[in-house]
């Protein structure tokens, strides 16, 4: 019977690998599909390389195909460098194809019944499908084709209005294609502070793409040179139709056998310690169905063997996970939104154009909000649209795990000039008029 039985070898179930071998124990790992998962392969390297590449072009691609055969070789290098190469400094039995359990404590590989005595679950997520008419009769790109694509195009529909919708638009936009973003609810991001929402969408249509909210779409139908898509406030036609409709997670792996129940958001039900249903399977990433980020996905296996090996009942605080979407400018948050925080909260906005490094770059496009618990002045959450945003947020997430204020920011001397320095000037803008002050203050 094995001591470690881990399912995924993607970034959870990598940084499980790790974890058990710093604690004296080899691990058992199984994999399905290419080794280091989606952000390696079809996530966040890909996409942030290709999102880099387009700022270069600027819609002045010399050949279509080149960026994504640049992004391509980047994937394989490092996903040679970070997972493949590590299978062998690593003390592990690695065994490759899909695993589903027959027992609570056994699952079924191919031919090949493997028992252990703790498991911990890390299959990650794939496309949410929707139900569209017409949808799968005339196909569709998902993040895989988009990263991939086998043709040249000239027009792109973005069903959804999320982070992965609002990336892929600049993408393509900046290697020249017409791009049109559909999104159902009344704004995009409709889970952040509306001010950086509409802040969005206005720089997206300042570049050229064109964004509709609040639409319905109804069907997607063929047309003699491409693509239809169908909606209640008109149709629009394209080469190709990309689905950014959310992720869901990876759980068919006949859970029922083992004792595993689902949660509402149809992931795997786990405690705050990551612990399962069943007390001796834990589960990290993305197939909980929480917040599904690389970065959140590898320290949740970490965590998950500390507790189910060395049994320390860690827990996560997801009040202080920090998330990027990144567009230019960046768009970061960390904690809570107004709207969450009610009667007990105030904030404070500042606009990019009055930070001084901003306008140093040339762009002063976007903002930064802070939410504070109103008595206590501590920090409950930070939302920045602004260039190189996501290089600081890690500040502000680091003062909400430790239960700072604005104080304590004020206190800190940032660095002049940096973006970073919004930090800081939105913490005094609770106490003073910001315009009204010098740039050494």
């Amino acid at each position: 019977m094995k001591d470690l039985v881990i399912i995924g070898y993607g970034a959870a179930g990598f940084a499980s690998l790790i974890q058990a071998n710093e604690l004296g124990i080899k691990p058992t790992l199984i994999g399905y599909g290419p080794i280091g998962g989606t952000c390696v392969n079809v996530g966040c390297v890909p996409s942030k390389r290709l999102l880099h590449l387009g700022e270069i072009y600027k819609g002045k691609v010399p050949d279509f195909f080149k960026p994504f055969d640049d992004e391509k070789e980047l994937v394989k290098v490092m996903r040679k460098e970070k997972y493949e190469d590590l299978l062998s400094y690593y003390d592990v039995d690695l065994i490759e194809g899909k695993a589903h359990f027959i027992s609570p404590h056994e699952v079924k590989v191919g031919d090949k019944i493997i028992e252990g005595k703790k498991f911990i679950i890390a299959t990650g997520s794939s496309p949410f499908i929707p139900e569209i008419e017409g949808l799968k009769e005339t196909g569709f790109w998902t993040n895989v084709q988009a990263l991939n694509p086998d043709r040249k195009i000239s027009s792109l529909v973005i069903i959804g209005g999320r982070a992965e919708a609002l990336e892929f638009s600049q993408i393509y936009k900046n290697f020249g294609v017409d791009v049109a973003v559909l999104q159902r609810s009344k704004v995009l991001i409709p889970n952040w502070e509306p001010e950086i929402s509409l802040e969005i969408q206005k720089v997206l249509e300042d570049e050229g793409i064109y964004v509709v909210t609040g639409v319905k779409v109804k069907e997607v139908k063929r047309s003699e040179g491409g693509k239809i898509v169908v909606t209640d406030k008109g149709e629009v036609e394209a080469d190709e139709v990309l689905l950014a409709t959310g992720r869901k997670p990876n759980v068919d792996l006949n859970l029922s056998s083992a004792g595993v129940e689902l949660n509402e958001k149809g992931g795997i039900k786990v405690n705050d310690e990551l612990q399962t249903t069943n007390p001796n399977i834990y589960a990290a990433g993305d197939v909980i169905g929480n917040m599904m980020l690389e970065a959140l996905a590898g320290y949740e296996g970490t965590i998950a063997v500390r507790n189910v090996i060395g049994n320390e009942h860690r827990k996560i605080d997801l009040l202080s996970i920090p998330q990027v979407i990144f567009t230019k400018p960046n768009l970061a948050r960390v904690g809570i939104t107004e709207a969450e925080g009610g009667e007990k909260v105030e904030s404070r906005v500042v606009k990019m154009r009055d930070i001084v490094k901003a306008q140093i770059l040339g762009e002063a496009r976007g903002l930064i909000k802070m939410v504070v618990d109103k008595e206590t002045k501590r920090i409950l959450g930070v939302h920045v649209m602004g260039e190189n945003s996501a290089e600081f947020i890690s500040e502000a997430a680091l003062a909400i795990k430790h239960r700072m204020t604005v104080d304590d920011i004020i206190d800190t001397v940032h660095v002049f000039p940096t973006v970073a320095e919004s930090l800081r000037i939105v913490a005094l803008a609770f106490y003073k008029d910001v315009d009204k002050l010098s740039c050494c203050v």
